[in-house]
C-alpha cells in the first residue's frame, strides 16, 4: 500500500514538474517571439569579399546590443556568393549572370524571412535595377545611405573611390550627385586600373600593403588639392586599409554607413 502512495505522489510531482517546464517554455517562446516582433529581419548578400561581410554582420549585431543594452542579437539572413565566380563574370561582361545570381541570393534570403535586403558591396549595385524589378521586397541602396550621411556632415564635394566599374561608370557615383552633391573621380586610367587592382588583388584576400596604402593616401590628397572636403571609400575594403584618423578631411566608410542603414530597418526607425 505504501508503495502505490509513494508512486501516486511521485506522479503527481511529476505532472506538476512538467506543467512547470511547459509554462516556462511557452514564457520564454512568447519573450522570444515579442523580442522578434520588435525587430524587421534583414538578409545579407555577402561574399563580395567575405572579409568586408564579417564588417556589416558584426557592426549590425553590435549596433543591435547597444540598442538593447544587452545581448540582443539582430535577425539576420546570411547568403554568401562565390566571389571567384562574380569576378569572372565581371570579367567577362556578364553582368546579367551576376543578378541573376543576386536575384537568387535575394530570394532565398526571403523565403528564410528576410523581409528587406542589402548587397554587402558597391560594385553588385550596378545590376540594382535588374534584381529589383524581380522583387517584391525592397533592397537598401547604399549610394542613398551614402548621400544623406553626406548631407548629415555638411560636406558638398567629395572624392570617390572603388573599383574600376563603380569609378568608370555611373551607377554609384549619379545616385550620389542627385542628391546635390559634388562627386570627383579619378579620371587618369594608371590610377583607375592601380586602386582596382589594390582591392581585387590584396583587400579582397585581407592583405594590406603598407605602399598600396601610401598610394591610395596619395590619390586622397590630390583631390584634396582639387577642393575635396571628403572622400567616399566606395569599395567595403578600403575601410580595412584607410581610416579616419588617416586623414583630415571626412571620411564616409560606406561598409559603417550602409550598416547602419540595415540597423535603421532593423530597428523600424
Amino acid at each position: 500500500m505504501r508503495i502505490r502512495i509513494y508512486h501516486y505522489y511521485f506522479l503527481i510531482l511529476l505532472l506538476g514538474s512538467c506543467t512547470e517546464a511547459k509554462k516556462d517554455k511557452i514564457a520564454k517562446t512568447t519573450t522570444e517571439e515579442k523580442g522578434n516582433s520588435e525587430m524587421n529581419s534583414l538578409g545579407l548578400i555577402g561574399g563580395t569579399s567575405w572579409h568586408s561581410t564579417i564588417e556589416y554582420y558584426s557592426a549590425i549585431n553590435q549596433s543591435v546590443n547597444d540598442h538593447y543594452g544587452n545581448n540582443t542579437n539582430s535577425p539576420l539572413v546570411v547568403y554568401t556568393l562565390n566571389q571567384a565566380e562574380v569576378h569572372r563574370y565581371q570579367i567577362e561582361n556578364k553582368w546579367d549572370s551576376i543578378a541573376h545570381m543576386l536575384t537568387y541570393a535575394a530570394k532565398k534570403l526571403n523565403k528564410a524571412g528576410a523581409t528587406s535586403v542589402l548587397f554587402c558591396a558597391n560594385t553588385p549595385h550596378k545590376v540594382y535595377d535588374l534584381v529589383q524589378q524581380e522583387l517584391d521586397f525592397p533592397i537598401i541602396h547604399i549610394a542613398d545611405a551614402t548621400a544623406k550621411e553626406i548631407h548629415k556632415r555638411k560636406v558638398k564635394k567629395v572624392l570617390f573611390l572603388g573599383t574600376k566599374y563603380s569609378m568608370e561608370e555611373t551607377f554609384i557615383t549619379k545616385r550620389i550627385e542627385d542628391n546635390g552633391i559634388e562627386v570627383l573621380v579619378p579620371k587618369e586610367q594608371p590610377v583607375v586600373d592601380e586602386l582596382h587592382r589594390i582591392i581585387i588583388e590584396e583587400l579582397t584576400y585581407g592583405k594590406i600593403v603598407p605602399s598600396s596604402k601610401e598610394y591610395v593616401m596619395g590619390v586622397i590628397e590630390n583631390a584634396k588639392k582639387q577642393g575635396a572636403d571628403g572622400v567616399i571609400l566606395g569599395c567595403t575594403e578600403f575601410p580595412l586599409m584607410i581610416f579616419p584618423e588617416d586623414l583630415d578631411i571626412a571620411v564616409f566608410n560606406t561598409t559603417e554607413i550602409h550598416s547602419n542603414a540595415g540597423v535603421d530597418y532593423i530597428l523600424k526607425k
